[in-house]
């Protein structure tokens, strides 16, 4: 089965490794230009513990090879990246390792790839856990769960500038948690008190797929959150036919600016209703855009800044850092929506010095809400 998977890169892979690439470039980018200014480590690394092979057999590129095409591209990643690879299959390692001693430029990098051969296990978890790490961008793919855990993620994301990206088998984990031979791999991943817990809602409730699913997704943001990662944000995939969940990619963070950079590039690869992003990726949804319900349509960001923010006057930064943190609404969600509140005299905006056009939205703009 695990050969199959890799006999060429579904459409899915596809939009994860996209997806994957993409917020790699931005938050080297981020994490650079404050290693500039502060005078911090002057190294980045890029971590996938599941790396499979170079290339698919089709010929589609893999996670590890467009991650350091994208490097390849930048003089700042050349000089400072720090690649590591593993996987536990030697033939994936192998044809890794083959793909990128290809890769016209390689010798650009200042630091060469590391590719390592064998088992996700403690050891890594502990190595990780014993070192203070240079920013770091974790990517955990595993083919179904075994050697994602909750110590992996924060072995990592401990430290400064360190973000994570982990492929979460909602299929594979809904059925594990009634298996007690693999209860263990339920302990790693959600903790063992919650992961208790979770088994003993499962056997003495029966809810719907679709409650069960939220219920799982619900209680790994919570777990994720209770060691630190303060923000998270879950990615849905659907199968090819749009009627059922198939796995999401969770990305946790410490900080608001990953988590709002990695929401637009999400955003961008989304299914959206009336403008707000539904954060899945269906397949379906281009044949039929009405089979799934709305999360939240535009409509309700108008009413829910009015009870939420009742009273209060915020700048625009504050307001979007704080109140769009667990919902769908993007930053421009929340321009369009404002400004249309002004328009309609539902709430004020000052900026006096210097003196704001309006239908714009600087950070600094104070908006004003009114009493309930």
């Amino acid at each position: 089965m695990v050969d199959q998977f890799f006999e060429e890169q579904a459409e899915q892979s596809q939009i994860k490794a996209e997806i994957v690439t993409k917020y790699f470039l931005v938050w080297s980018k981020v994490i650079i230009a404050a290693q500039k200014r502060y005078g911090r480590e002057n190294r980045v690394a890029y971590i996938d513990l599941f790396a499979g092979p170079g290339r698919y057999r089709d010929g589609a590129l893999s996670t590890p090879i467009m991650i350091l095409q994208t490097a390849l591209q930048e003089p700042d990643l050349c000089e400072r990246l720090v690649a590591i690879f593993n996987d536990k299959d030697e033939a994936n390692t192998e044809s890794l390792q083959q793909a990128i001693s290809e890769l016209p430029g390689i010798e650009k990098l200042k630091h060469k790839p590391q590719v390592w051969t064998g088992e996700v296990g403690d050891h890594i978890v502990q190595t990780f856990a014993s070192k203070t790490l240079i920013p770091s961008f974790l990517f955990v793919d595993p083919f179904g769960y075994k050697g994602l855990s909750l110590q992996l993620v924060n072995a990592v994301l401990k430290d400064w500038g360190c973000d994570c990206v982990f492929f979460f088998n909602y299929n594979r984990i809904s059925m594990g948690l009634n298996n007690d031979s693999v209860i263990p791999h339920m302990q790693a991943l959600f903790g063992a008190t919650r992961a208790a817990a979770l088994r003993e809602r499962f056997n003495q409730t029966s809810l719907r797929p679709m409650e069960r699913e939220a219920f799982i997704v619900d209680e790994m943001t919570q777990a994720l959150r209770e060691m630190g990662g303060e923000f998270v944000l879950p990615f849905r995939f659907r199968n090819p036919e749009g009627t059922r969940t198939t796995h999401h990619l969770f990305f946790v963070s410490k900080h608001f600016r990953g988590y709002d950079i990695m929401r637009g590039i999400m955003y961008d690869h989304s299914h959206k209703e009336q403008g707000v992003a539904k954060f899945e990726y269906n397949p379906a949804d281009a044949r039929w855009p009405s089979l799934f319900d709305l999360l939240r349509p535009l409509e309700d960001l108008e009413e829910m800044l009015l009870e939420d923010c009742a009273g209060e006057t915020l700048p625009m930064k504050m307001l979007y850092e704080s109140h769009s943190v667990g919902k769908p609404f993007v930053l421009k969600n929340y321009r369009e929506v404002l400004c249309r509140m002004e328009q309609e005299g539902k709430v004020t905006m000052d900026r006096p010095c210097p003196p704001r056009k309006r239908g714009t939205l600087a950070p600094d703009v104070q908006i004003t809400f009114p009493r309930r």
